[in-house]
């Protein structure tokens, strides 16, 4: 399946994961796994996946340790076969290139500025300049050391675009269709908003997930209706 969603697999039950691709598979053929489920089924837990669906696997671990700690911890997963994984690019250079080197097959995702965080956010945190302006450097700065591809907001994707050009592909949470509740998300696009923007993927959750709510057949369309929305 040749589609930008990213699919976010926020759960923490295994059945539930299964049901969301078997319902979503043919409009999404990238999946996020981030903490909430590898910490309670780990590698194991993303192979039992593996019969729901023809998918790859965006593992969002979002690394940032010393580099020896990094490079092991990417080692430690490359067996599973990710497409992306993600780093926090504020961790450095020489983490971003020993996390790079460790998975050369490896998309490292190197996630810039948290689209949660808010410019007054940065300043309380202690960032020098503000979200663009931060995001662009972090881009700048996981491109040249090995990163192939970018997390950041897609307020920040046509900045980080003029920065490292078609180098990299970019990844932006964020992205909401219209009248989506926002959630603890600060800074939001619409997904067509963020493709014309720059966004190479568009990473969707709960204006998916929640259809669920409903059936899976609803959540099959609304994933659908965001795909075409994009045509």
């Amino acid at each position: 399946m040749n589609s930008p969603i990213i699919l976010a697999l926020d759960t923490k039950e295994l059945e539930t994961a299964k049901s969301w691709i078997e319902a979503t598979n043919e409009s999404i053929g990238i999946y996020k796994i981030g903490l909430e489920f590898y910490l309670k089924f780990g590698a194991d837990g993303l192979r039992r996946l593996a019969d729901a669906g023809d998918f790859k696997i965006f593992l969002d671990l979002k690394l940032h340790d010393i580099p020896n700690t990094v490079s092991a911890a990417v080692s430690s997963v490359i067996d599973l076969a990710p497409k992306f994984l993600t780093i926090h690019a504020s961790g450095g250079a020489a983490m971003i290139r020993a996390a790079s080197d460790a998975a050369p097959n490896v998309s490292i995702t190197a996630v810039t500025i948290l689209t949660s965080l808010s410019d007054s956010d940065l300043v309380e945190i202690g960032y020098a300049k503000n979200s663009k302006s931060s995001a662009a450097s972090l881009a700048k700065l996981a491109s040249e050391n090995g990163a192939r591809s970018i997390v950041c907001s897609p307020f920040e994707a046509s900045e980080i675009r003029a920065v490292v050009g078609d180098k990299l592909e970019i990844i932006t949470p964020g992205v909401r269709p219209t009248g989506a509740d926002l959630g603890d998300q600060k800074r939001v696009m619409t997904p067509k908003e963020a493709v014309t923007a720059g966004a190479n993927y568009l990473v969707i959750g709960r204006p998916i997930t929640d259809q669920a709510k409903i059936s899976l057949t609803s959540m099959s369309e609304t994933a659908a209706s965001i795909l075409d929305s994009l045509n």
